[in-house]
C-alpha cells in the first residue's frame, strides 16, 4: 500500500491550480491531448469553487438570520 497522504483540496488550492492551468493553456506550444486534459480539470476545479462559495454564502446568510433572530428577542 502506498504512504502518499491525499490533501483535501481548499479554495485558495484550487484557485491556485486554475491560475496555472490557465497560464499553461495561454501556451501556444501545448499538445492538443494535454490541453484537452487541463481544459478538463480546469472544469472540475470551477466547479469545486462554485460549490464552495454557495456552501460559504449558505452559512454566512444562517449566521446572519441568526443574529438578527438574537437581536429581535432583545428588544
Amino acid at each position: 500500500m502506498g504512504g502518499k497522504v491525499k490533501q483535501e483540496l481548499t479554495y485558495e488550492g484550487a484557485i491556485a491550480r486554475l491560475e496555472e492551468i490557465v497560464r499553461r493553456l495561454e501556451d501556444e506550444a501545448i499538445p492538443l491531448e494535454e490541453s484537452l486534459s487541463c481544459f478538463q480539470e480546469g472544469i472540475r476545479l470551477s466547479r469545486f469553487c462554485r460549490e464552495k462559495l454557495a456552501e460559504i454564502e449558505y452559512k454566512v446568510e444562517y449566521l446572519l438570520k441568526e443574529e438578527q433572530a438574537a437581536q429581535e428577542v432583545k428588544l
